[in-house]
């Protein structure tokens, strides 16, 4: 089975290195390159091809959305490169801005949640695979927000669809969130068939599909403000 080939873009030197070692530890993953900034990320892809670029969100020469952008660069270029964008930002903003262009090979993962167990493989895995991986925190406080703030259909859902929901959005299937809440696949089925109804939107068996009619929700209703 071929290796995945990752680049790693990260301006902390211990940051990357520990991401380095997180991914030498995980079978079938080759680190190609390693690099700390937006021109010589896009530099390392002309020049390694890799399957996933994993990137920190900030990084120089401004230190602002240097990874989103390179995200949003590497789509037209070398759109058969996934991209994982690392945060230290609950910020729906920089999540929408990612997905913009699609949410196809893309994904948002918070810094924080590196460390947990399979947490950063299974995004970089799904990302590789063509699928989106939000991180579920941050489409957990986006939904949540929302809830508060309008009177739309999110106030419909229950606290549990809305839990739900954040896993559909993070790419999970339905026996994965079963495992999760520890109940059974039926009634994840159920929830999110009430989720898709209640929302308007159309309920798919593909996981991919329902990321993104999801994430296309959120990024609509967002933007209608």
């Amino acid at each position: 089975m071929k290796s995945l080939r990752i680049v790693i873009a990260e301006d902390y030197l211990l940051v990357r290195a520990g991401i380095e070692a997180l991914m030498a530890t995980e079978e079938g993953v080759e680190v190609i390159g390693t690099c700390s900034g937006y021109e010589s990320l896009l530099d390392c892809v002309d020049q390694h091809r890799p399957d996933v670029v994993i990137t920190d969100i900030r990084m120089p020469p401004t230190l602002t959305d240097e990874g989103i952008r390179a995200a949003t660069a590497l789509r037209e270029t070398h759109p058969d490169v996934a991209v994982l964008v690392l945060s230290q930002f609950l910020d729906p903003s920089y999540l929408l801005a990612l997905i913009a262009q699609g949410s196809s090979r893309r994904g948002y993962l918070l810094k924080e949640r590196i460390a947990a167990p399979g947490e950063l493989i299974s995004a970089v895995r799904t990302v590789a695979s063509g699928g989106s991986f939000i991180d579920s925190v941050v489409v957990d406080s986006l939904v949540s927000a929302k809830a508060r703030n309008e009177s739309g259909a999110l106030r419909q859902l229950t606290p549990r669809e809305r839990e739900t929901l954040a896993e559909v959005a993070a790419g999970r299937s339905n026996s994965a969130i079963a495992a999760r809440f520890k109940v059974s696949e039926r009634a994840v089925e159920k929830y999110i068939n009430s989720i898709f109804l209640k929302l308007g939107l159309r309920g798919d068996r593909d996981t991919n599909r329902r990321v993104k009619a999801v994430l296309l929700f959120l990024d609509s209703d967002s933007s209608s403000r």
